[in-house]
């Protein structure tokens, strides 16, 4: 028994040995917290506003188009950049604005513990503009957690899944892709990851299958119990 326990132990330290040399990427929305209960709804609606008004559409037609964009390029913004000019800046100011934002974030208590347990660097990889990053990362108390940022400004607007903001990533990084390890709620976004031979952790309550994905967890706060996995 004292030898099989021994034996437990050293595998225990060797995985983190291992992890301590990887590189994980965490997505922010979704991910690390639930942007479904309050601030996507309200980022819908602002971005449905932002369409009527600066392309004259009515709200089913912008709607329509939105989701069109979002599905075909990972983000509305970049439909609107290459169809319609639209300026980014504007249109990232404007419509990822949340007065009463502290209050509109949901996420596991145990958030920023297990951030900090967790052996390896960490960075966060997420199609949102800084600002908002900032703001949720400032109200989670996770900001020192992440030694980089990766919004959608300094990816230059080549959101996730595209295949060159991962790359843009990873050179300016310098890491080997097979080191890293992607934390998403993405189907489409931890695909390119594994095509670039990643590993992946899907962060879903989906009973579906996804050939993409390493691990399935239902929350990030779960990730630690499934590292043997990884």
């Amino acid at each position: 028994m004292p030898h099989g326990h021994c034996e437990g132990r050293g595998e225990i330290a060797e995985r983190s040995r291992r992890l301590a040399k990887t590189t994980w990427l965490f997505d922010l929305d979704n991910t690390l917290h639930d942007a479904s209960a309050h601030i996507f709804p309200q980022l819908g609606a602002a971005m449905k506003a932002y369409m009527c008004e600066h392309l004259d559409l009515d709200d089913a037609a912008a709607t329509q188009l939105r989701q069109h964009y979002w599905s075909r390029y990972g983000a509305t913004l970049i439909g609107l950049m290459r169809h319609h000019d639209i300026d980014p800046d504007h249109f990232l100011k404007q419509t990822h604005h949340f007065p009463e934002l502290e209050r509109m974030v949901v996420a596991p208590p145990a958030l920023k513990a297990m951030l900090r347990q967790l052996p390896g660097n960490k960075i966060l990889f997420s199609n949102a503009p800084r600002h908002y990053i900032d703001a949720i990362l400032e109200i989670l108390g996770i900001r020192r957690c992440f030694s980089a940022i990766y919004s959608i400004e300094r990816l230059r607007y080549r959101p996730k899944p595209a295949r060159s903001g991962f790359l843009h990533l990873l050179r300016h990084e310098r890491l080997d892709p097979r080191r890293c390890i992607m934390v998403e709620d993405s189907r489409e976004n931890l695909r390119t990851a594994r095509k670039l031979r990643m590993k992946t952790v899907w962060v879903s309550t989906s009973t579906r299958h996804n050939p993409d994905a390493d691990v399935q967890i239902r929350t990030v706060a779960l990730l630690p119990r499934r590292l043997g996995q990884l």
